[in-house]
């Protein structure tokens, strides 16, 4: 939809990033996978900002400015927080 694409902040080590990218690419949804951990600390610090201030949560998304913070994976949660965010 749109030019804006999808970016998913994810951590190698992580369950939850690996269902959701999972996910993502099994219904056919374009996003960049961003490793947290290679961003630039404006970028790491916006993540924070985004899960409350305390640390980085992952997986975080992104999508033309709207956020939705980490959470482990639901399908059903995450469908509707994609069709909120506009990405569906």
């Amino acid at each position: 939809k749109g030019v804006f694409m999808l970016n998913v902040y994810t951590w190698k080590e992580c369950p939850h990033c690996k269902r959701t990218v999972d996910y993502l690419q099994k219904h056919n949804i374009l996003f960049r996978n961003l490793e947290i951990e290679e961003q630039s600390p404006e970028v790491i610090a916006k993540v924070v900002e985004v899960n409350g201030g305390e640390d980085w949560v992952v997986p975080t998304l992104e999508y033309n400015g709207k956020w939705r913070k980490g959470e482990i994976f639901d399908p059903f949660k995450l469908e509707k927080d994609l069709h909120d965010l506009g990405v569906l």
